[in-house]
Order: structure tokens, then C-alpha cells, then sequence
């Protein structure tokens, strides 16, 4: 089956298309500067993809199209074929995640207007943390607010995790419903999941994204007095969000929000930058810790994700910190480059440390195939 992978944004659809018969990967690409002149809208996006298409599909026609949705919210546990009803839910769940929930529901019946009779399926972020107890999902906030605004743990990154931790099992010859780990995604956002007989039983991140390390621009966690004591000194909710979301974290402590600049400029003696990565690895550390706790001791700690995958220096300044757990890396192993799994912990290291290769949109292609395949009705249509 070729299923076409879309990832949309505000401003930008990612797309892959993959052969789920044997794992090819035919296209991949980006379509920016959505609601500019020259593309207006995501509408406007498609019309541009089906134009690059065909020639990378070599007279083939798209079968599916699996859409990442950010927030599923408590109703969806797993990926689901997309029909009125569905993407009408998509839109009520905005108000969790309305900067990721809106474009998809944008992409989808974008989609649908351009190609009527292709299937849809939506696979969520939110889905793999279903499996969370009661006791790290809820705040200790009246319940009310859980009841009339659904104010509750999520967890994100969800897909990821699905892929990584059967992946890592297998890499070490355990059963993936028997593995026990802790596994970081780090990318510019990031998360920590601990994982439980393959399931997972806490995540950084809660409500929203926003919970959790420090990222590339999100704060991650923060008193919320300051909160309260910003809005007494004249901050409204827009400047509060764009304060939390787009310029704290990472940017805010050394400047920049990507880690490889970062990086480069701590070498260079910037003690900001220095700074900026010393406390995002001690906030990922303290994480790892409480979560090889939380597993009842973890078998494996998997890093993943583009910064997981390829930030050595800052894998090395996380596993520093971990030497109470007996965790310890191989240095000339974590500075290998591969796009493979790989063991890069020492041999007297208390437990495997892997980097685990994260694929999502194969993961999303994959199940888009399955929901198809197994589906008697055809899809629904997006309504208007």
C-alpha cells in the first residue's frame, strides 16, 4: 500500500510517501511558507504536492493518507480512520493544542478536497500514554477542572515511543512486552517516557508540550507562581504563552535554540551557552533518575530523536550525572555516527545506554495501512 505521510503545521506541510509492503520510502519533502502569497493555504499546499508527486511515484497512485495529530485527547487511544465526526473532535481538542491541532484539521480537509476517495487515518501523539495510572496523570487540582476542561497528564511524542522501545527491546534480544526502559526523545521539543512491560506509565510532558526539560524554546517546568506573578505585573495570556512557548528554554539562557550552535559556542568559551546545556542535561537527568525508579529499574536507557541521535556531547553531559545509577558511557562509542541502533555504554555500565533511531512517519504509515486494511467501511467525509 503507499501511504502518504503528512505532518502539517501552521506554515508548513511535511510529507513522505512509503510503500508499506516493503518499508520504501519513495518521497519526502517540506512545503513552507504556508499562508504567503505564493502558498496561501494548505489547500494550496496540496495543489503543489501533486504536482511533485508522480514523478516519484512512477505512475503508482496514493492508496491512504496518515496524518499526525499533536493532542488525541482522553477519547483517542489509537489511530482511527477519519470521518466527519472525527476531524469535528480534532477541532474540539484545539483549545489543548491550538498550535498543532487547527493545521491538521486544515491538512486533512485539505486533503479531502483534493483527493475525495483516498482513506484517511489520524494517528496521535497523545494515544502510546493512554496506558498511564490515575497516579501520574492527574494533578492535584480540584477535580472540576478535570471533569469541565479535561485538565489532565497527556504525555506527547507518543508515536516515537511506539516505534523506539519495541525497537530497543528487540535490539537486546527482550521481549517488547517485557521491557523495561527509560527513553528520552531530544529534539526541539523534548520528553522523557518511562516505559513498564512496554507500556508507558509516566511522561515529561503533561497537558500540553510545554511540561518537562528544557527544549529548544519551551521552558519546561517552572514554578507556577511565576505565572500568577507575571499576570499581577501586567502580562496577558498571549504574551504568557509566547513567553513559555517561543522565548524561553534553550534560546533564552544561551541564545540559541538549536543544541549544535549551542554546542560550538560553549567550545568557544561562551559561558552562557555553557550554562544553557548544563541545566538542560542536570533537568534530563533528574528525570532519568526518577523514572529507572518508576520502572522498578530500567533494563536499558534509549536516547532518540534528532539531538538523542546525534548530540554526543550532550549525551555525554547527561550520563555524567548518572554515575549514583552506575550508568556509564563508551566515549569512543558515543561519538560514532551511524543510522543504525547502537550500544554506545561502557562494559561495566549497570545497564545498556542505546541510541535507538526514532522513524515516525514509517510508524505512521504503518498503522494508516493497518486501519485501512482492516476497515469495512470506507472512509467518512471531512465535513466543510
Amino acid at each position: 500500500m503507499l501511504v502518504l505521510v503528512i505532518n502539517s503545521g501552521s506554515s508548513s506541510l511535511k510529507y513522505q510517501v512509503r510503500d508499506t509492503a516493503n518499508g520504501e520510502l519513495l518521497a519526502k519533502g517540506i512545503i513552507e511558507r504556508i499562508g504567503e502569497e505564493a502558498v496561501p493555504d494548505h489547500g494550496a499546499a496540496l495543489e503543489e504536492l501533486s504536482r511533485l508527486l508522480p514523478e516519484a511515484l512512477g505512475g503508482r497512485s496514493i492508496n491512504a493518507v496518515g496524518h499526525r495529530v499533536v493532542h488525541g485527547g482522553e477519547r483517542f487511544s489509537e489511530p482511527v480512520l477519519i470521518n466527519n465526526e472525527i476531524v469535528r473532535s480534532i477541532e474540539r481538542l484545539s483549545p489543548l493544542a491550538p498550535l498543532h491541532n487547527p493545521p491538521s484539521a486544515r491538512g486533512i480537509r485539505a486533503v479531502h478536497d483534493k483527493w475525495p476517495d483516498i482513506p484517511q487515518v489520524a494517528v496521535f501523539d497523545t494515544a502510546f500514554h493512554r496506558t498511564l495510572p490515575e497516579h501520574a496523570w492527574r494533578y492535584a487540582l480540584p477535580n472540576s477542572l478535570y471533569r469541565q476542561y479535561g485538565i489532565r497528564r497527556y504525555g506527547f511524542h507518543g508515536t516515537s515511543y511506539g516505534y523506539v522501545a519495541p525497537a530497543a527491546a528487540r535490539f537486546l534480544g527482550i521481549d517488547p512486552q517485557e521491557f523495561d526502559a527509560v527513553i528520552a526523545h531530544l529534539g526541539n521539543g523534548a520528553s522523557v517516557a518511562a516505559i513498564k512491560d512496554g507500556r508507558s506509565i509516566d511522561t515529561s510532558m503533561g497537558f500540553t508540550p510545554l511540561e518537562g526539560l528544557v527544549m529548544g524554546t519551551r521552558s519546561g517546568d517552572v514554578d507556577p507562581s511565576i505565572l500568577v506573578f507575571l499576570l499581577r505585573e501586567g502580562y496577558d495570556a498571549t504574551r504568557l504563552d509566547d513567553l513559555l512557548n517561543r522565548k524561553s528554554g534553550l534560546l533564552a539562557l544561551g541564545g540559541a535554540s538549536d543544541m549544535r550552535t549551542l554546542a560550538e559556542a560553549a567550545d568557544g568559551g561562551d559561558e552562557a551557552a555553557s550554562m544553557a546545556l548544563k541545566i538542560a542535561a542536570y533537568r534530563l537527568a533528574k528525570y532519568i533518575g526518577a523514572y529507572h525508579v518508576a520502572v522498578g529499574g530500567a533494563q536499558a536507557l534509549v536516547f532518540t530523536a534528532g539531538i538523542g541521535e546525534n548530540g554526543w556531547e550532550f549525551r555525554e553531559k547527561t550520563v555524567e550525572l548518572l554515575g549514583a545509577l552506575g550508568i556509564s558511557l563508551d566515549l569512543e562509542a558515543n561519538r560514532q555516527r551511524s543510522k543504525e541502533a547502537r550500544l554506545i555504554s561502557a562494559e561495566d555500565s549497570a545497564i545498556p545506554v542505546l541510541v535507538v533511531p526514532t522513524d515516525e512517519e514509517e510508524a505512521i504509515a504503518e498503522a494508516t495501512a493497518e486501519i485501512v486494511s482492516r476497515s469495512a467501511s470506507p472512509a467518512g467525509t471531512p465535513g466543510r
